[in-house]
């Protein structure tokens, strides 16, 4: 569910006209609804209560969504927060979200990042290989503290999704391979700086399919169960994230979370530990639209081009994953049209939709790429010399720009000259 639907003949987020916000802030931008985030965050965290020792951890991931508001509006609500960057965690720590709710994951984490989540008093870290064992410990021995953290488990899982935004598989880069993370625990064990209080398991996004979640689950609490047995403590288990959002009207749609929460129920049924949890996609994946504007209808030899100012540095998705976005009129009328929806970038991959039926549209007109809150925005680049999108989010009949579009001036001065030109 989400807050954009048709008045008055005019497409609006919550009670906001998205035709009044173009004609405001300009196209393209990005456009975010507070009541549908905070609706999928209750539904999701409402889901999960009680869950393990019925004190669940749901930590956002923020590579969805990182924008500043957005996190503001979950931390408000209770959420963690999943990093896997500096600069993630510095933005949900200037969001509001406690330190003791933040769990930094990531396969390349840096000394200096370790030493900010350290210095930040976060809640974990999950480990990903046996080589960042030993750096998280020498960090933390400089530090003179010792830091909780979970061995991050690759459990050879194959998620069933795109090959890109697949992460459990025994080839995938992320997570120690599950034949070694009991040898690996014992390592963070011997050393005074570690406290391995956990493990954690995430197999990739999008999903639309429970069996291989239950799987992974599976296998984490057999992990879990050989640890415990040979005297180590097991207190917390990140079951990851992934749940899948319906991008497509004529596919079935993914799992709810309540099915999704029974799953869970049933797959640690006797752990008796905290479960965490790392919603992203399924937070703010409708909760978000790109609107631009139609700048010419360009009839070719075989096809009709809807060529719009926005491009592929805006909307990554569609020409990276082949991935597919609704694409409605901000004023729709009757009829239908075929189309392959383009933007102005000079490759032939900045193309969003291709022979798309879809309302007619025509030059001035106005489209919302729908079902983009997720992995819209923060892929964004300035390819081409384009400034990047600004960002508005909608509250009622309020709205305010929570990122501003960087201007050309503003991109150039960041560049500087060599001395000898």
């Amino acid at each position: 569910m989400d807050h954009f639907d048709i008045r008055d003949g005019v497409m609006h987020a919550e009670g906001v006209s998205l035709e009044t916000l173009a004609a405001e802030v300009g196209t393209p931008f990005y456009c975010y609804s507070t009541a549908t985030i905070e609706r999928h965050y209750r539904v999701f965290a409402d889901a999960v209560a009680g869950l393990g020792d019925g004190n669940p951890l749901v930590a956002f991931a923020v590579k969805a969504n990182p924008n500043l508001s957005v996190l503001a509006t979950l931390a408000r609500m209770g959420a963690g927060a999943d990093v896997v960057s500096g600069g993630e965690l510095a933005r949900a720590l200037a969001a509001g979200v406690p330190a003791n709710r933040i769990v930094f994951s990531g396969v390349g984490k840096q000394p200096h990042e370790m030493a900010a989540g350290i210095d930040a008093g976060i809640l974990q870290f999950n480990v990903e290989s046996e080589a960042e064992i030993g750096m998280l410990a020498a960090v933390a021995a400089t530090r003179g503290v010792r830091v909780d953290m979970a061995i991050r488990v690759n459990p050879a899982v194959n998620p069933g999704t795109h090959a890109k935004i697949s992460t459990g598989g025994q080839d995938s880069k992320f997570g120690i391979p599950i034949e070694r993370c009991h040898a690996a625990f014992v390592t963070a064990a011997g050393h005074a700086s570690l406290n391995p209080i956990g493990v954690a398991a995430h197999i990739g996004s999008q999903l639309t399919d429970l069996s291989p979640i239950e799987s992974c689950i599976g296998r984490l609490g057999e992990l879990a169960a050989g640890l415990r047995a040979a005297g180590h403590p097991v207190d917390r288990i990140d079951v990851g994230g992934g749940l899948g959002v319906p991008y497509r009207a004529d596919q079935p749609a993914p799992p709810e979370p309540a099915v999704y929460a029974a799953m869970v129920a049933r797959a640690t049924k006797g752990w008796n530990c905290r479960l965490m949890f790392e919603p992203g996609r399924m937070i703010v994946g409708n909760a978000g639209v790109m609107v631009a504007g139609v700048i010419l209808v360009k009839e070719g030899t075989t096809k009709t081009f809807v060529v719009t100012d926005a491009g592929m540095n805006d909307l990554l998705r569609p020409s990276l994953y082949g991935a597919w976005h609704d694409i409605r009129a901000l004023r729709p009328v009757a009829g239908r049209m075929t189309a392959t929806v383009v933007g102005p970038v000079c490759e032939s991959g900045d193309t969003f939709a291709d022979d798309r039926e879809m309302e007619p549209v025509g030059a001035g007109d106005r489209i919302a790429f729908m079902t983009a809150g997720a992995y819209g925005a923060t892929m964004a680049s300035t390819y081409n010399s384009r400034p990047l999108v600004p960002e508005v989010m909608v509250s009622g009949d309020r709205w305010a720009i929570v990122s501003e579009r960087n201007q050309p001036a503003a991109m150039l001065a960041l560049d500087a000259l060599a001395p000898w030109l």
